[in-house]
C-alpha cells in the first residue's frame, strides 16, 4: 500500500521539524501560543532568504563571523530538551505556511537582550515578551 499522507511539508524531514520544535520549546516556552508560531517561522522566513542557509538545521546551528549564534539554546543545551506538545503543533502551523511574526527574520526579547544589532532592526510585530524583526 501507499504510505499515509505527510503531515509535514514535503521539504522539511522529521528532524528537522523535531529540531525547530525542539527551538521553539526552548526560547518560548511560557509565551502565548500565537508566539511560539511566530517564533518558528522566523526560522522559516531565514531558510527562504538568500541572507541565511537553506536548511532548519543549518539556520539554527549557524555561527555568524565565528563568535555569534542567534539561538541561545544552541549554546546553553536546551536545544537537546523534547519539545512539549504545544511547541510541536505552534511548528506544524508555521510549516504548514502561518506566519504571525508577518516575515520577521529573528525575535528577543527586550528584559534579556544587550546586543545593538537586534534592537536597531525595523519590529514587525510585539507577542508577549518577544520582540520579531526583519
Amino acid at each position: 500500500p501507499p504510505p499515509p499522507p505527510s503531515t509535514t511539508d514535503p521539504g522539511f524531514s522529521a528532524a528537522d521539524i523535531d529540531l525547530l520544535a525542539r527551538l521553539v520549546h526552548a526560547e518560548a516556552e511560557g509565551e502565548p501560543y500565537i508566539g511560539k508560531v511566530a517564533a518558528a517561522a522566523t526560522v522559516l522566513n531565514r531558510v527562504v532568504s538568500r541572507d541565511y542557509p537553506n536548511t532548519i538545521p543549518e539556520v539554527i546551528y549557524q555561527v555568524i563571523d565565528g563568535r555569534y549564534v542567534q539561538y541561545e539554546p544552541v549554546l546553553n543545551g536546551r536545544i537537546n530538551i523534547p519539545a512539549g506538545a504545544e511547541a510541536k503543533r505552534a511548528t506544524r502551523e508555521a510549516v504548514g505556511g502561518s506566519d504571525p511574526s508577518l516575515g520577521a527574520i529573528g525575535f528577543y526579547n527586550p528584559a534579556k537582550t544587550t546586543n545593538a544589532w537586534v534592537r536597531s532592526r525595523p519590529t514587525t510585530i510585539v507577542i508577549g515578551n518577544h520582540v520579531f524583526f526583519k
